[in-house]
């Protein structure tokens, strides 16, 4: 229950919160709204310490029958008789001093001067008296009720005033805390879209998921404590402090002689929170994890009727989430004893310190001063008045430490994913990309997802512009890696790619990827209209150029016939309203809308019947004119429109040429034949 405490909690805090400083900082730029929220908690914590400092009229007025007028009437009256007391002893006590013998007058001159210091203090406290007089003579009732009365009604109205303004102070700190957590989502999704294709795969959306939930709302009630309770609470600890201090502030320092104890308890409390609110957050991202894999394969769990598994592997999670929050709660239950202890204390100690000054009459404690003029009962009331006007904001105080570390511990998780910088980028000097226009070459290049782990060894490739290349190969072989490596979804471990000459890595990353096509086999559509997912490709494209992309994939028939709303259909999450073979032919219109320079095909008629895929075949016959394609497939039907086909096996190119060619000399091409005929023979 004192300020030093807070104080000293406060400091703690703040030295630990690098990454809270940088959304502090975000919020400190809504200045008006931090302005008007700070003025209010100002407001509040006035009149806090106002309200309560009307005690001491009340207690003037009701204990003793008097006006104010009276009082400071008497006031003036007894100062006028301190001072004349005090003149009479320095008078005889400086006739004693010249008839004391030198060596003992040093006692003499010691208690001289503190009577001369009491004479300046009672001096100073009757001009103080004789200046209040006239006012309240003036604006005051001189009859004792109604000067209660009046009391009571400014102590009202000030309670009112208190409301509106401590309204006001929830209002514009939810607005800031709210504008905060609303730039800082903006800042962290435009990081993370930034972020390498490599960097999804491998850590996967579930922890993102939750540091874009959890984590960026347990941000924003941090933010919103420490702009509301962490500012306002002291503030009005500060007022009844002050408060108290103006009545003996040497008494008030004898209170929180604890404050180092406080500290120490506070430091150590503050460090277990922040680690344990961390845990509890990584544990709700493995949370986030088991939603997203049993959501996402939902027909597998319950084609293999692994409900119960299911049920267990959350169980488990969930389970060590639960004891993680236990510890934060176990940690959070110790602050609200350390600061009622420490609260005990401080008012142990000023009430007694205080009933003796007052009833001794005295100014001195062991020999300290702890009062300029003797205590009476109305001010040592008045001084636990403003005492105990600081148990609120410290009960409010100590609801404070879960909260701000653990948006402390959020603010460490976010920032370490937004502060990551891609692998993959544009050079800081980047070359133009011109639409591609002369070809694409593979140059000894070499890659691997993991030290030691090579997918791709010594690939070298040339594909003139306008030629369609098809590679074929087993599963793992590094097909796809190879056609991911054109967009730059990853960068060669040795060896180079160039485009017209250039290197990727000196290109402009978004030239070049939006000069190029990709269809994969795993369409991915937005929870969006038909309309808007095809033009996602080109997103100024026309409505009839979107039409005639989809007529162009053989989409448009049955995106009037079969779906309700036409193109203003929603196809729901990733498209799940939508067969395979619908989702991959819009897919294809987005890229003939796109019109790219460079197409790239990763088994894009695999869920497409066979009907369907000689008709999409013209369509590619014929889009595929004047760009640069790379085809990856295992269907024979397509592999006709490649005007070269490249064999891979083992992460390198084992042989290429034409269809005729790769049968007569490649042992794998002809197997990859005979088993795919053997397939088509069994389907007819």
């Amino acid at each position: 229950m004192n300020l030093l405490q807070n104080i000293a909690f406060l400091s703690l805090a703040l030295f630990s919160m690098n990454n809270f400083h940088r959304v502090l900082r975000m919020a400190c730029r809504y200045r008006l709204t931090l302005a008007g929220s700070v003025l209010s908690a100002l407001g509040v914590a006035l009149l806090w310490g106002g309200n309560i400092g009307a005690v001491y009229p009340f207690v003037k007025v009701v204990l003793e029958g008097k006006s104010l007028q009276t009082w400071v009437g008497e006031e003036i009256d007894r100062t006028d008789k301190s001072v004349a007391d005090i003149d009479d002893q320095l008078a005889k006590l400086q006739s004693e001093s010249t008839a004391t013998p030198v060596d003992s007058q040093s006692d003499k001159q010691a208690a001289i001067s503190r009577l001369k210091s009491r004479r300046a203090i009672e001096a100073h406290a009757r001009e103080g008296y004789v200046w209040l007089k006239p006012h309240l003579d003036r604006y005051l009732p001189n009859d004792p009720f109604q000067t209660l009365v009046l009391v009571m009604g400014v102590l009202m109205l000030g309670t009112v005033l208190k409301s509106v303004l401590l309204i006001s102070n929830n209002v514009l700190v939810a607005r800031l805390a709210n504008l905060a957590a609303f730039d800082l989502r903006k800042l962290f999704y435009r990081r993370t879209l930034r972020l390498d294709l490599a960097t999804f795969n491998d850590e996967g959306t579930s922890d993102l998921m939750s540091r874009f939930t959890n984590d960026t709302s347990n941000v924003a009630a941090g933010l919103e404590t420490f702009f509301g309770k962490l500012i306002r609470e002291p503030l009005k600890m500060i007022a009844c402090l002050a408060g108290a201090a103006w009545v003996c502030w040497r008494l008030l320092l004898l209170s929180l002689i604890v404050a180092p104890l406080a500290a120490l308890a506070i430091r150590w409390l503050s460090k277990m929170l922040k680690r344990a609110n961390r845990r509890a957050m990584e544990q709700m991202a493995q949370i986030f994890n088991v939603l997203e894999e049993t959501f996402r394969g939902i027909k597998v769990v319950k084609a293999f009727t692994n409900e119960a598994y299911e049920r267990r592997r959350f169980h488990l999670r969930s389970k060590d989430f639960y004891k993680k929050s236990m510890k934060i709660a176990r940690y959070d239950s110790l602050s609200h004893p350390i600061t009622e202890m420490m609260g005990i204390v401080t008012v142990s100690l000023a009430l007694l310190a205080g009933v003796w000054l007052v009833l001794k009459g005295e100014t001195r404690l062991f020999g300290i001063p702890l009062s300029n003029r003797p205590l009476d009962i109305s001010s040592l009331l008045l001084f636990y008045g403003f005492l105990f006007g600081t148990a609120d904001p410290v009960r409010k105080f100590s609801d404070i430490f879960s909260r701000l570390q653990c948006g402390v511990a959020a603010c460490d998780r976010i920032f370490a994913c937004l502060d990551r910088e891609p692998v993959i980028r544009s050079p800081k000097h980047a070359v133009a990309c011109p639409r591609h226009a002369h070809e694409l070459v593979f140059e000894n290049v070499g890659f691997e997802y993991q030290p030691g782990q090579r997918v791709l060894e010594e690939v070298s490739l040339r594909i003139p512009f306008g030629e369609t290349v098809a590679i074929v190969g087993p599963n793992g072989c590094g097909k796809s890696t190879l056609a991911n490596l054109i967009p730059r979804f990853a960068d060669p471990s040795d060896g180079v790619i160039r485009l017209d000459g250039v290197a990727l890595t000196d290109l402009n990353l978004a030239e070049l990827r939006g000069q190029i096509g990709l269809v994969t086999q795993e369409p991915l559509l937005f929870d969006d209209t038909v309309y808007n997912n095809i033009r996602y490709g080109r997103p100024n494209a026309t409505r009839d150029e979107v039409i005639q992309a989809a007529q162009r994939a053989h989409a448009h028939e049955f995106i009037e016939a079969e779906l309700q709303h036409g193109y203003e259909t929603v196809v729901g999450a990733l498209g799940g309203r939508l067969s395979g073979g619908q989702r991959q032919r819009i897919s294809l219109a987005r890229a003939i809308l796109r019109d790219p320079a460079i197409l790239i095909l990763d088994e894009a008629t695999s869920q497409i019947d066979l009907e369907s895929e000689q008709a999409i075949q013209e369509v590619l016959e014929e889009f595929t004119r004047g760009r640069t394609t790379v085809i990856i497939t295992h269907r024979l039907a397509i592999l006709s429109l490649a005007d070269r086909i490249v064999a891979m096996q083992g992460g390198r190119i084992i042989d290429s040429g034409t269809h005729q060619e790769m049968l007569a000399r490649c042992a794998l091409y002809r197997r990859l034949h005979q088993i795919q005929f053997e397939d088509l023979r069994r389907i007819a």
